[in-house]
């Protein structure tokens, strides 16, 4: 099975999501140093699913804001930007229903 989350970080560190995420369970799609070898189960994933999570060549993670104030001159600070397409599209594919 594969979830979708959303995590909000005090530090803004990658590190601090996969660690947490691991040690409850739930290793991030692609990362090759929390993600382990578990076997993907065909009951809860798709051939395709199952396929697109094992090529997929990065950490499955997304910063879709920052924010930061300014050092200098104190001003909030804040950055969006969209999913990336990679990503969308292993979405898309984890989406779909497994076939019984």
């Amino acid at each position: 099975m594969a979830a979708l989350i959303e995590c909000w970080l005090e530090t803004g560190r990658t590190h601090q999501i996969r660690v947490h995420m691991t040690h409850a369970g739930h290793s991030l799609v692609g990362d090759p140093t929390y993600g382990g070898k578990r076997k993907l189960s065909a009951k809860s994933l798709s051939p395709a699913a199952i396929a697109a999570v094992q090529a997929f060549p990065r950490q499955a993670l997304h910063a879709a804001v920052l924010g930061f104030i300014h050092p200098v001159t104190g001003a909030a600070m804040r950055f969006e930007a969209p999913l990336p397409d990679d990503m969308a599209e292993l979405i898309s594919v984890l989406q779909q229903p497994v076939e019984k």
